[in-house]
């Protein structure tokens, strides 16, 4: 039971810094309640929105964030924290959809986004996705979820 509170708490804990980051980068931020949804926060800035998604693990001594490659959804951008001690900022990666996907190591029944591989300049710390991730007309997102469609198919 301990272990189920300290999840939960985690994971609110993810969303209020991310929340938080985003306010301080002037976004409005809007957070979702309840358990087990797709979309933790939408940001908004000048009429456009994002929907993100938060996942948060206590501290570099967890493997990673579990996460399953088919609950990884287009036109959501995922945010993986590290809480990290008391004292200590949290570490922020940033991914795109397929950068999820491709970063998701995938067993039979549960799949784990390893920290390790997230630790690179394509994900640390890149707040600059949440703006691009604002611009993408939905002409260009409807282009990119074909492509990840055709790569299944293959």
């Amino acid at each position: 039971m301990a272990n189920d509170v300290d999840r939960n708490s985690s994971h609110l804990a993810g969303e209020y810094f991310v929340a938080a980051e985003l306010y301080r980068r002037g976004y409005s931020v809007a957070i979702t309640l309840g358990n087990a949804k797709a979309i933790d926060l939408f940001a908004e800035r000048d009429t456009r929105s994002v929907n993100v998604q938060v996942k948060a693990i206590r501290d570099k001594k967890s493997i990673g964030w579990p996460i399953t490659k088919d609950r990884i959804a287009d036109g959501i951008l995922y945010i993986f924290v590290c809480l990290n001690p008391v004292g200590t900022p949290p570490d922020y990666f940033i991914c795109y959809p397929d950068e999820a996907r491709n970063n998701t190591v995938q067993y039979a029944v549960r799949g784990i986004i390893d920290l390790r591989k997230l630790k690179k300049p394509a994900y640390q710390e890149r707040w600059d996705k949440v703006e691009a991730a604002l611009m993408v007309p939905t002409s260009r997102r409807k282009m990119a979820k074909r492509r990840v469609v055709k790569r299944r198919k293959r």
